[in-house]
C-alpha cells in the first residue's frame, strides 16, 4: 500500500501562499541549491505524484521548459527533469488532457479513485495541493507531511489547509535544518497511521 505525502513550503504561521495565485512562488520563501537539492532526491525517490487542477497547472507552465534553459542552475533543471519524467495523476473535473506523463481521475468519485490508487501503488505518492490535502485528510487518506518551513509569519493568505477545523495529532518523523533558517520536519498522522494498521 502507498502513503499519501503532501509537501509543502510553509511559513512559521502555516500559510503556503500570501497572494492568491503566487502558488508557492512567494517573496517570502528562502530555497537555495542545499535545499533544492533534497528536494529534488526526495521527489526522485516517490512513486508518483497527485496534484489538483491549480498546482498542476502552475507546475507545467514553468517546469517542462526549465529543463532546456540554460539560465537556470542545474539543480533546478534538474528537479525539471525529474518532475517531467515523473507519472503523475491531475485531479480535475474540468481538464480533458494532460501532457508530461500525467493521466486524469475527475468526477464525484475521484478520492475513492484515488484510495484504490493508494491501496495499488508500492511507495510515497507526491500530494500537492491545499484543496485536494484536504479532501484526503478529511477521508483518512492522507498519512504524512513534510513540511519546509520559511522564517517568516506571513499573518494572512492561504493556510496549509483549506477549512480544515479538526485537531489532527502528528508524530514527527524527521527533522533537518538547513542555511538560510529553514526545517524540513517530516510528520505523520497518527489517526491515519492507526486506521491503516487495523
Amino acid at each position: 500500500m502507498g502513503r499519501f505525502v503532501y509537501a509543502m513550503n510553509v511559513s512559521l504561521d502555516l500559510r503556503i501562499e500570501q497572494v492568491p495565485g503566487d502558488n508557492g512562488a512567494g517573496e517570502w520563501l528562502r530555497i537555495d541549491e542545499e535545499l533544492h537539492r533534497e528536494l529534488n532526491a526526495r521527489t526522485r525517490e516517490i512513486a508518483l505524484i497527485v496534484h489538483g487542477r491549480v498546482i498542476y497547472e502552475t507546475m507545467e507552465e514553468y517546469w517542462p521548459r526549465a529543463r532546456d534553459d540554460a539560465s537556470l542552475p542545474d539543480f533546478m533543471r534538474e528537479y525539471a527533469e525529474i518532475w517531467t519524467a515523473k507519472p503523475k495523476v491531475l485531479v480535475s473535473r474540468t481538464r480533458l488532457s494532460a501532457d508530461h506523463n500525467t493521466r486524469i481521475i475527475g468526477g464525484d468519485d475521484a478520492i475513492e479513485q484515488l484510495a484504490v490508487l493508494r491501496a495499488e501503488t508500492d511507495g510515497s505518492i507526491g500530494v500537492g495541493g491545499a484543496a485536494l490535502a484536504t479532501q484526503l485528510l478529511r477521508a483518512g487518506l492522507l498519512d504524512e507531511l513534510l513540511l519546509c518551513t520559511h522564517p517568516a509569519i506571513l499573518g494572512f493568505g492561504r493556510p496549509l489547509f483549506d477549512d480544515y477545523d479538526m485537531p489532527i495529532e502528528l508524530d514527527l518523523l524527521e527533522q533537518r535544518s538547513f542555511e538560510r533558517g529553514v526545517t524540513l520536519h517530516r510528520y505523520t498522522i497518527q489517526d491515519t497511521k492507526e486506521a491503516s494498521s487495523c
